[in-house]
């Protein structure tokens, strides 16, 4: 009876947390938008991903996700799939699925208001202008869910397009500043779900 216990222990013991966050990286998918200013959401967390271990590729929600453990938290990582205009798609399909509050959401984009190697954390707020926001907030019928906002750079001349813009690449060393933050954003991700995101707002928002 005893080595039945025993098995029940080493099962339980085996079976993943549940998933309590999900981490959603915004961007548009193929191969003509890698490396755009729009899709440095996908890129902050493909970073996420690889320094836990772990991919973002399986189909689900409209969108590819992966599995991580972070900060102690089960979290579902979200690259939406659905082009940017539509990205709150896949994200109300997957709070939904898992039952998660809007509150247990964190959203990684860009920031055209803040200068490459910056990002900002905000606790909630509205889009600002970004479609994907728009689309989230419209979607899950809420704004009080987490972002990561990540500069890249102000356009060039007032009357410069801003679509042409976010989708453009950022010259080499703009890019560089961008990547050498992926850390640092991997680390208020993680204060986040700790429940630490005024320590992550005064550690890392500058």
């Amino acid at each position: 009876m005893s080595n039945i216990f025993d098995l029940f222990k080493k099962i339980e013991s085996a079976s993943p947390l549940p998933i309590t966050h999900a981490v959603v990286g915004l961007g548009n998918p193929g191969k003509e938008y890698e490396g755009t200013r729009h899709n440095v959401g996908f890129e902050a967390i493909d970073h996420i991903a690889a320094a836990s271990s772990t991919r973002i590729d399986r189909a689900k929600f409209h969108a590819l996700v992966g599995e991580a453990t972070l900060g102690g938290k089960r979290v579902l990582l979200i690259k939406p799939q659905t082009f940017m205009n539509l990205s709150g798609t896949a994200v109300s399909e997957a709070l939904a699925f898992y039952k998660l509050p809007p509150e247990n959401l964190l959203v990684l984009c860009d920031d055209v208001s803040f200068d490459p190697g910056l990002f900002r954390i905000r606790r909630k707020g509205t889009h600002g202008g970004h479609n994907g926001l728009r689309n989230i907030i419209s979607s899950i019928g809420s704004e009080d869910f987490a972002r990561i906002k990540i500069g890249v750079g102000k356009k060039p001349r007032p009357e410069y397009d801003l679509a042409d813009w976010v989708l453009s690449r950022p010259a080499p060393a703009d890019r560089d500043a961008i990547i050498a933050r992926h850390a640092d954003m991997k680390e208020a991700v993680c204060l986040w779900l700790n429940g630490c995101i005024d320590e992550a707002m005064n550690r890392y928002s500058k």
